[in-house]
């Protein structure tokens, strides 16, 4: 009981796309209709609304299973509440990374980001390829990117 936060429901509802959350009365519409249930059983939007409700906060921030939904709204368009759960998916995982919950890919990312300025290193070998199909060569990185993520905090967050 210690663990559970009985206003984490009031977060995520003042949380942009989260408002609705507080009327799914867990009928299950949601679960049944999404393909990443299929694919993976920890991925249950009716068992992380039912987390979420209760207040189980850390259970939901820290786990990877935030980070499954692709998106598709297919949850949204069966829900008989108008619980747009694509939207209270994006609301928690706002909520994670402001808590300092970010998944290890984005972390790695951000890394090669700061590195290389783009996601792949592009190389003399890469650019030579580029000259010969016809394409202008890429300049390396100048640090730029690693200023803008200063600035706006980004390496901040992966570091915690």
């Amino acid at each position: 009981m210690s663990e559970l936060d009985p206003k984490f429901k009031y977060r995520v509802a003042r949380e942009p796309g989260g408002e609705k959350i507080k009327l799914c009365f867990a009928c299950g519409i949601c679960t049944a209709s999404c393909p990443i249930r299929e694919i993976d059983e920890r991925y249950n939007p009716r068992k992380i609304i039912r987390m979420i409700l209760l207040g189980m906060k850390k259970r939901v921030l820290e786990n990877d299973f935030i980070w499954f939904c692709s998106s598709c709204y297919a949850c949204t368009e069966r829900c008989p509440q108008g619980v747009r759960f694509t939207d209270v998916m994006n609301a928690i995982k706002n909520i994670a990374v402001k808590e300092g919950y970010v998944p290890w890919a984005f972390v790695q990312q951000i890394e090669i980001l700061k590195k290389h300025g783009r996601l792949y290193e592009i190389d003399e070998f890469d650019n030579n390829k580029r000259s010969a199909l016809g394409l202008p060569r890429i300049a390396k990185a100048k640090g730029f990117t690693q200023k803008i993520m200063e600035l706006t905090g980004i390496d901040k967050i992966t570091k915690r």
